[in-house]
């Protein structure tokens, strides 16, 4: 019997995007890196090594300075030496999102309790650049539409893997959950999308209230 870890690492070794982005976009594709590999597949054999039923999480895509250097969702190479304890070449730089996840997790009970239970992707496995600076797949309507195929598919792959598709938790409760939902209403996924508001607004404009987002988190994941 396959592993989460097996699927995962068959389903990041096969992103091999064929749709050519407009208007400058360019694609962020950290597992083209021998050295992002070796990582993840250390992530996933320490973490997701077992054919057990998991919660999803899904982001939006991948940004330049957590998964697009590390090719772990929602974790920058901080996170992957203080929290995972697994060694990478990818210096010592942290991103206010995978912070916020962290503290999630490790009010959770630790990694190795959260990853037993959930696993974060994101609609789109693979991020997207312009001009140097991250753009979501949603800031363009002309980048959505190249890319739904791709997004369908990759969302469609993960789900032969043994999810629990009573409920998905969307990371973004505004445009992410908007589009997320309507593809989940053509396709029904899942039984339930729960939106939650995104870890980089909540560091940006709510720090003070952090404690209560975390609870927010919590609460959406007890209820699972």
């Amino acid at each position: 019997m396959k592993t989460w870890a097996d699927h995962l690492y068959e389903f990041y070794t096969s992103l091999h995007p064929t749709q050519k982005l407009p208007n400058h976009v360019q694609w962020l594709y950290p597992q083209q890196s021998e050295a992002v590999l070796q990582v993840v597949k250390t992530f996933l054999v320490k973490y997701f090594n077992d054919a057990g039923r998991r919660q999803l999480f899904l982001g939006i895509n991948p940004g330049r300075f957590g998964a697009g250097i590390t090719g772990v969702n929602f974790t920058a190479a901080r996170q992957l030496t203080e929290d995972c304890r697994i060694a990478h070449p990818f210096g010592k730089g942290s991103e206010l999102s995978a912070e916020f996840i962290y503290a999630v997790v490790n009010a959770y009970g630790g990694p190795e309790l959260f990853y037993r239970d959930f696993f974060i992707g994101s609609v789109c496995p693979l991020g997207f650049v312009k001009e140097g600076r991250n753009i979501n797949y949603y800031d363009d309507k002309d980048l959505q539409k190249a890319v739904e195929p791709f997004i369908i598919e990759s969302i469609e792959k993960q789900l032969r893997f043994p999810v629990d598709r009573s409920r998905c938790l969307c990371i973004g409760g505004e445009k992410n959950f908007k589009y997320l939902s309507g593809l989940n209403n053509r396709f029904h996924w899942f039984s339930e999308v729960v939106p939650l508001p995104h870890p980089r607004f909540i560091m940006q404009y709510r720090r003070k209230e952090i404690a209560s987002f975390i609870q927010l988190y919590l609460a959406a994941m007890k209820k699972v």
